[in-house]
């Protein structure tokens, strides 16, 4: 195991700022998933969100120098991200979810029973998402699915931690509206 394994983003950031480049590629190791999970949650488009992806990695590379220190990286790159997302998303006029079911997964290994009531259970959750509103579709995919924290959903949207609780919860209900929806429909 090598350093900077266990080293935090501040300081991989410290470092490549002060010529280590080479650090950089631990940085896309840790995001990429991430964000290319995000990023089609997003715009429902594999091929756009892996474009976005790289674009977000070059533009934060790019802009290293200006990045405080004192603030958290993941929320810095994961704004960059969701303007490029956002900035796809206004450019077309019409976006088709041909993609929606091609979304990445999370990476672990679950028993074969577990695996199939998870797909099951993913696929349902997945076909409700994609049928909320964008704003938010978006927060329940930083705070459930990316397991971030209120304040860090602040940061990424750029609206205040009570409007993340607020879109959350109204999210929650549609989600369960949309849910019901579709079972009675079956």
């Amino acid at each position: 195991m090598n350093n900077s394994d266990v080293e935090s983003d501040a300081t991989l950031i410290t470092r490549i700022i002060a010529g280590n480049a080479e650090l950089y590629a631990e940085i896309m190791q840790r995001y990429e998933s991430k964000l290319l999970r995000y990023v089609t949650y997003l715009i429902h488009d594999s091929n756009a969100a892996r474009d976005v992806v790289q674009i977000t990695f070059i533009k934060t590379y790019q802009n290293l120098q200006g990045f405080d220190t004192k603030y958290k990286f993941s929320s810095w790159i994961y704004r960059i991200a969701h303007n490029e997302a956002m900035n796809i998303i206004k450019s077309s006029s019409h976006y088709v979810d041909e993609d929606i079911n091609n979304l990445p997964e999370a990476r672990y290994e679950p028993t074969t029973a577990d695996a199939i009531d998870n797909e099951i259970l993913t696929t349902n959750v997945h076909e409700c998402v994609s049928r909320l509103e964008p704003k938010y579709r978006e927060v329940i995919q930083l705070v459930y699915f990316e397991r971030m924290k209120y304040e860090e959903a602040s940061d990424v949207l750029h609206i205040p931690t009570s409007t993340v609780g607020v879109w959350l919860s109204r999210a929650k209900t549609r989600l369960k509206r949309i849910c019901e929806q579709k079972e009675v429909r079956r």
